[in-house]
């Protein structure tokens, strides 16, 4: 399958009460497992791709790790590729439009694009996320690669008090709005763990809604119900995994003496 074949593919996976189910990769090896445990697609997770290099999650890991990794993804498994490219490595469009170039590259099909100022503070204002998206959707029309960029706002999660959640749906959905009129294909809101916030958002929202799985989150059945088109697990995965280890090789040393 042609890189914009599963582009195509990947976007008709995303659908309003049957959503696709990403479990975040951050290597070749977890690939390849995610993809023989029945993935339709692959993602991979910024905060996991970095710590299983040694890194912290926020744009520390190197754009060019980044990229190998992505590469050695699509070289080991033929399914679509969406990574996580946190703020793409750059603040001005020139920049982000020759770095979101070298992940297409790679034969990724789509990337996470977040709103928080990595490295800084706060998000960017609407005005000036949607010219970044812009930008991009502009880049990769040039390359006639429909990229699938999956809008992700960081309102929620910068604002640790669930209870202050639904005071920020307005600009959530003001959001959603504006990445959709840049060119975005998805709306990414990590943090919002409210049914019915979900559900208004899903249903005021002009893209696809993409929720990620943590404690407190309705589980991704109960999810499509409310209408997300996409569920995504984040560094749950790699935390999971990582835990196992330890306990597996704890026990081997200590009945080792």
């Amino acid at each position: 399958m042609s890189q914009n074949d599963k582009a195509a593919a990947f976007a008709v996976l995303h659908r309003k009460g049957n959503p696709v189910i990403i479990y975040n990769i951050w290597d070749a090896g977890t690939a390849k497992a995610v993809a023989d445990a029945g993935a339709k697609a692959l993602g991979t997770g910024s905060w996991s791709v970095a710590a299983a290099q040694g890194y912290a999650d926020g744009e520390n890991l190197p754009l060019e790790a980044l990229v190998a990794t992505a590469k050695s993804i699509a070289t080991a498994v033929d399914l679509p590729l969406t990574v996580d490219f946190e703020g793409g490595y750059a603040k001005d469009s020139g920049q982000l439009t020759a770095n979101v170039g070298k992940v297409m590259d790679t034969g990724a099909i789509g990337i996470n694009f977040e709103d928080q100022v990595v490295g800084g503070s706060g998000i960017y204002s609407v005005e000036q996320q949607a010219g970044r998206i812009r930008a991009i959707r502009v880049a990769a029309d040039a390359r006639d690669m429909p990229l699938f960029i999956n809008a992700r706002t960081d309102l929620f999660l910068q604002e640790g008090d669930q209870g202050k959640h639904a005071a920020l749906l307005d600009e959530a959905i003001h959001r959603a709005n504006a990445y959709a009129g840049a060119g975005g294909n998805g709306f990414f809101a990590p943090g919002l763990a409210d049914e019915g916030l979900i559900e208004t958002l899903c249903k005021a929202s002009p893209l696809p809604v993409n929720i990620m799985m943590f404690n407190g989150v309705p589980s991704p059945k109960r999810l499509g119900e409310l209408g997300v088109a996409r569920v995504s697990y984040g560094p749950g995965p790699y935390r999971a995994m990582m835990a196992k280890l330890k306990e597996d090789a704890a026990a081997v040393f200590t009945a080792a003496g």
